[in-house]
């Protein structure tokens, strides 16, 4: 801020003030008051250049505007280029303690204790990868404002990432030492922007990089807000079709391949709802899912058939819980609009159970 007010202040100055002064000021001094012809013709010359001088502040004006307004972007590129030189300064990676400002660890299962407070770099690509679903609003902002791809290592995610690997791989504690107690469900909560969707997005990173299946929800907000709401009769719960659709949907783009490798363990009939803008099917209460079908078989039911997406999404919180070859972890980001702030009882308070799960308050 600083530094474009000091450079619009000379923009202004070398736009409105010449550094060379006036030479008919000079130039007057040199001639003497009884020389009328000199006079006249220098009174004409000052004419003329009065009228040009209007015109030349004009197109000055219109000059600085368009100076000023591509001078935002001349000064990010200036420091887009900084940025770059100083990625190859080595005496510049200083951090706390005199320790790298930047880690040279390359995944987050390698980061130890020692990595706090320090930055991990990113690809961006690498994380729309792994993240399809989308990136935490915080994440995306902060990427933009330092123009990297950099995440500060904080010592709570490492708290989390331990955590939920002590579930699935308990250490071998000595009898007389008191384990840590392992926590299936948590809910992170603090103040605005302190960094809680940024955690849940790395944990969620850290699990899929290890081989876990995740439904992850960086908008839970949108699960609850919009769409079509209707009361179901044999529940007394509002069912949202849309959304419980959109929950399918961004389930299946990072793990569509791992669900055709898991067998559904529950083959009663799904129960159907009324449908987003169609009402209920006539003569219709449920669905038959085939013998042998795949968690992705099921997920696809509830895509394909609107009537059929509210059941199946609380159809697959049941078979996640039975899964056992492989970790199941759901991670929920705006939980606080998600379930305090429903003002009716919904189905999806019915999914956060039986498994880990992390809500990102």
């Amino acid at each position: 801020m600083l530094g474009s007010v000091l450079k619009r202040g000379t923009l202004s100055k070398s736009l409105h003030d010449p550094i060379v002064p006036q030479l008919s000021h000079l130039q007057s001094k040199l001639y003497s008051s009884k020389n009328t012809k000199a006079t006249l013709a220098k009174a004409k010359k000052d004419a003329k250049s009065k009228s040009k001088s209007k015109v030349s502040d004009s197109s000055s004006s219109v000059a600085s505007e368009d100076f000023e307004s591509a001078g935002a972007d001349d000064f990010e590129a200036a420091r887009a280029r900084r940025l770059v030189e100083d990625e190859n300064d080595r005496s510049l990676d200083v951090g706390p303690n005199g320790r790298p400002l930047f880690t040279s660890t390359v995944s987050l299962s390698q980061l130890t204790r020692k990595d706090t407070c320090s930055y991990m770099k990113f690809s961006e690509k690498g994380l729309k990868e792994v993240s399809p679903e989308g990136l935490p609003m915080g994440m995306v902002t902060e990427f933009k404002e330092s123009m990297r791809p950099a995440l500060l290592v904080r010592e709570s995610f490492l708290d989390l990432r331990d955590n939920f690997r002590r579930i699935v791989d308990p250490p071998m504690w000595s009898s007389h030492t008191k384990a840590p107690k392992a926590r299936k469900q948590i809910l992170l909560d603090g103040p605005v922007s302190c960094g809680k969707s940024i955690a849940l997005a790395m944990l969620v990173h850290w699990a899929r990089d290890e081989g876990w299946l995740v439904l992850y929800a960086p908008r839970g907000r949108e699960w609850t807000h919009g769409g079509f709401f209707y009361k179901n009769p044999e529940t007394g719960l509002w069912d949202t079709p849309v959304q419980a659709e959109n929950v399918l949907k961004d389930f299946l783009k990072y793990n569509e391949s791992r669900l055709q490798q898991l067998p559904c363990q529950i083959f009663d009939p799904i129960p159907l709802g009324e449908g987003a803008g169609v009402g209920w099917m006539k003569g219709v209460e449920s669905m038959a899912l085939p013998e042998g079908s795949t968690l992705n078989d099921l997920v696809q039911m509830g895509i394909k058939y609107s009537h059929a997406a509210v059941g199946v999404v609380v159809r697959l919180r049941k078979e996640l819980s039975l899964v056992k070859d492989v970790p199941v972890l759901i991670a929920i980001d705006q939980a606080s609009t998600t379930l305090r702030c429903l003002p009716f009882p919904c189905y999806m308070n019915k999914l956060y159970y039986k498994f880990p799960f992390l809500l990102g308050n």
